[in-house]
């Protein structure tokens, strides 16, 4: 009788996990104030005039490629929008400052290289479009 009880509340817990992490994932958060900014020189190519996606990845990450996906398809019809992927294995000084703890992440930049949002996880297209259109001026 113990095991089951045992069972049973293994699986709760990771059915709630699963929930919380369906909620969670590809989400756009808004950074701060005062949130820190990249430079060309930080990434190793140059940033999008309007807008940047920095896309943190690894190597075996499955979400990551359909998210390098996602966001090559947005920005190639856009000059002024740019997307960087940075393997995080490689560049751990920039994983730790931004505080990458998981991959997928995408940092989403505006056009003077200040972080704006943050997602985490593989993004959704809306969502994406919608932090995108959030950076441009209105008129």
């Amino acid at each position: 009788m113990t095991g089951l009880i045992v069972v049973l509340v293994a699986v709760a817990a990771a059915v709630s996990f699963g929930l919380y992490r369906r909620a969670t994932d590809g989400r756009v958060r808004t950074v701060a104030d005062g949130a820190p900014r990249l430079e060309a020189a930080d990434l190793g190519e140059g940033l999008g005039s309007a807008a940047t996606f920095v896309q943190f990845s690894s190597t075996v990450c499955a979400p990551c490629r359909a998210t390098h996906a996602l966001l090559s398809d947005l920005t190639g019809d856009d000059p002024a929008v740019a997307h960087i992927d940075i393997n995080a294995e490689e560049r751990l000084d920039l994983a730790e400052r931004f505080g990458i703890l998981r991959t997928p992440t995408v940092l989403v930049l505006d056009g003077s290289g200040t972080v704006r949002q943050r997602i985490t996880g593989a993004p959704r297209r809306p969502e994406v479009l919608e932090a995108l259109a959030s950076l441009q001026p209105t008129a």
